[in-house]
């Protein structure tokens, strides 16, 4: 049984968390990851106003491709419409509303499975059988309704939230960082759905700091890194990112020999990206792997994970050879994350456990905890 201390609630708790400066941080309070109300709070003020990752723009490449995604409960289209423009809609239909599609796909219309009500790509209402005799029912004012969604640098952001500033404005810092290596033209090679029992904001974190690298992955990519190299500066209002300069143990994550745009250091920089709320980028000059999170109950998450290379390494005669070595690593990657998140999540709901002091290599972990106490209202 988890007993919070006598009083507070986990947002205080939290305010009082990051009061302290960095030099002195500890990791956040456990009732911020274990309490329904805080996770209710989380829904409504983080996840239904900010824009979220539905995955890589160039995975919908034709007229009618499709996935979707729930962002705080409220099932969501994303397509590419006949005019080629990436849309987001409503996943509910307009009569007695079932949800519409699953998965992923394509599709020349969206069709109801329960009434076979039928909408164009457009969300518009194409025909619904056996309604002339409904004298208020009119088609041309029945359409799903439009959730905004937009294109930024390869990725497809959706948000609910009608005022929330572009990503190309907020993260306009991010693309100042990173711009030399293009990420908006790497190509994503594979992309699974996974669910693990912790909770989100333990995956964000560990995937914020690469202080677990040498021990939580010592099968795969820990030999690759030198906690001496680790550079985390202080986080910006909308991400916050570390970088690693990587050694010759794994040619994927240097840049190709064809690419002429990354200079000195830059070759074999990974730079550790987390948009928030739960964005997760690994960008390194020959690849790119990503983890989109969204949370099911205080102690599992939905994660959307996928990956894919430099176009460099696309057009090498090695192509298909890269992408398979990429994916069984970054799948062992994975295996070896899942066991640590899920232990820290079982461990801070034992009585005996408490918040321990941050390392200097988690910088990114306090930046978000200052975010998230920030979105949450009094």
């Amino acid at each position: 049984m988890i007993r919070p201390e006598p009083g507070l609630r986990p947002i205080d708790e939290l305010r009082a968390n990051v009061a302290a400066p960095f030099e002195r941080a500890r990791a956040m309070p456990k009732s911020v990851y274990t309490s329904p109300e805080f996770l209710a709070q989380e829904q409504e003020h983080i996840f239904a106003r900010e824009w979220l990752c539905a995955g890589r723009a160039d995975t919908l490449p034709d007229p009618g491709d499709y996935l979707t995604m729930e962002i705080a409960g409220e099932p969501i289209i994303v397509l590419r419409d006949r005019d080629g423009q990436l849309r987001a809609l409503s996943n509910v239909c307009r009569h007695r509303m079932s949800t519409l599609l699953d998965g992923r796909g394509n599709t020349r219309a969206i069709v109801c499975p329960y009434h076979a009500w039928t909408y164009n790509l457009d969300g518009s209402l194409r025909g619904a059988p056996a309604m002339t005799l409904n004298e208020g029912f009119c088609k041309q004012d029945t359409a799903l309704p439009q959730v905004r969604c937009t294109d930024w640098l390869g990725w497809i952001m959706v948000t609910l939230n009608p005022d929330a500033p572009p990503p190309q404005q907020t993260l306009a810092r991010l693309d100042q960082l990173v711009g030399d290596f293009h990420m908006e033209n790497y190509h994503e090679a594979f992309r699974q759905d996974f669910h693990w029992a912790t909770n989100w904001k333990v995956l964000a974190e560990n995937f914020m700091e690469s202080y677990h690298l040498p021990v939580c992955h010592a099968g795969t990519i820990g030999h690759t890194v030198d906690l001496e190299k680790m550079t985390c500066p202080e986080g910006e209002p909308g991400f916050n990112y570390h970088y690693i300069l990587k050694n010759d143990a794994l040619d994927l994550t240097l840049a190709h020999p064809t690419n002429t745009t990354l200079q000195g250091d830059a070759r074999r920089t990974t730079w550790l990206i987390s948009v928030y709320p739960s964005l997760m980028i690994t960008l390194s000059p020959g690849y790119f792997w990503y983890l989109s999170l969204t949370p099911d109950g205080p102690g599992h998450v939905n994660v959307t994970y996928g990956g894919g290379l430099a176009p460099e390494f696309v057009s090498d005669p090695k192509a298909q050879e890269h992408f398979v070595r990429l994916q069984e690593l970054l799948d062992a990657v994975n295996q070896e994350d899942k066991g640590c998140v899920e232990k820290v999540y079982r461990g801070l709901c034992a009585d005996l456990s408490a918040p321990g002091p941050l390392s200097h290599l988690e910088r990114p972990n306090y930046d978000f905890a200052r975010y998230i106490a920030s979105r949450i209202p009094e």
